[in-house]
C-alpha cells in the first residue's frame, strides 16, 4: 500500500528536527518544499505551538532548553550561518569576536561583528547585536579560513599586544594541515601579521 504524501508541515518539521536543537533558519531554508505563503503559514503554526522561536524578522530557531537556564539564546555563529545561507554571502569574524573565537579573549562581546561581501545589516537578539559590516574584497580574501580569523583578531589586539602567550594560544589552535594555507595567505596580511604567520608555521627548533 502506498504511503500518503507528506504535508508541507511534516516536511518542514522533519527538516527542523533533522538539523537538531540550536539550528537557526529562515523561510528560505524550506523554499524547495512549497510556496512562500504555505511556508510562512507553517512557521507561524510552529511558533504558536512553541516548537520554534521567532528571533527577528525572517529569522527563527529550534531552541535549546537547559534544565537550569531554561531556553538558551542561539549562538552568534548559528545566526550568521543562517544569514549566509539566506543571502548567499560570505562572512568573516572580526574584532573582539574573532579574538574570542580563537581563545585570545574570554569575553564574548555584546556587539558581534562579521565582515561581509554582502549588504550591511544588524540583527538584535535579546541583548546581543549581530552586525554584518560590508568590507573590501581584500578583507574578504581569507574569509572562511582560520588565517582570516587570525588576521582580524590580531588587528583587534594590535601589534604591541602580541606576546609569547598570544603566539602559544594561536599555535595550539592551528594544525599542521593549516600551515600551508596560512603561508599561502601571507600576501593578504599586513606586513607585521605576515611576520607572525611565518613564526606560527615555521618548524620547531
Amino acid at each position: 500500500m502506498d504511503k500518503p504524501p507528506q504535508t508541507i508541515d511534516s516536511k518542514i518539521r522533519s527538516r527542523i528536527y533533522g538539523n537538531g536543537k540550536g539550528w537557526v533558519f529562515t523561510p528560505k531554508h524550506f523554499q524547495t518544499l512549497g510556496g512562500t505563503a504555505a511556508i510562512d503559514s507553517c512557521l507561524r503554526r510552529f511558533k504558536a505551538s512553541g516548537t520554534i522561536r521567532h528571533l527577528a524578522r525572517g529569522l527563527y530557531d529550534y531552541p535549546v532548553t537547559d534544565p537550569v537556564l531554561g531556553t538558551v539564546a542561539p549562538s552568534a555563529d548559528a545566526i550568521a550561518r543562517a544569514l549566509v545561507a539566506r543571502d548567499a554571502i560570505r562572512i568573516q569574524p572580526s574584532g573582539a569576536y574573532a579574538a574570542n573565537v580563537l581563545g585570545l579573549s574570554d569575553q564574548v562581546p555584546s556587539r558581534i561583528v562579521f565582515l561581509t561581501d554582502g549588504p550591511a545589516r544588524k540583527v538584535r537578539i535579546g541583548k546581543r547585536e549581530i552586525i554584518l559590516q560590508h568590507t573590501t574584497p581584500r578583507n574578504m580574501a581569507t574569509a572562511g579560513r582560520i588565517s582570516g580569523t587570525i588576521i582580524q583578531a590580531l588587528r583587534h589586539l594590535g601589534q604591541d599586544q602580541v606576546d609569547d602567550q598570544v603566539l602559544a594560544i594561536l599555535r595550539r589552535r592551528i594544525t599542521n594541515a593549516d600551515h600551508a594555507a596560512i603561508r599561502k595567505d601571507l600576501v593578504h596580511a599586513p606586513a607585521w601579521i605576515a611576520d607572525i604567520f611565518r613564526r606560527l608555521t615555521e618548524p620547531p627548533r
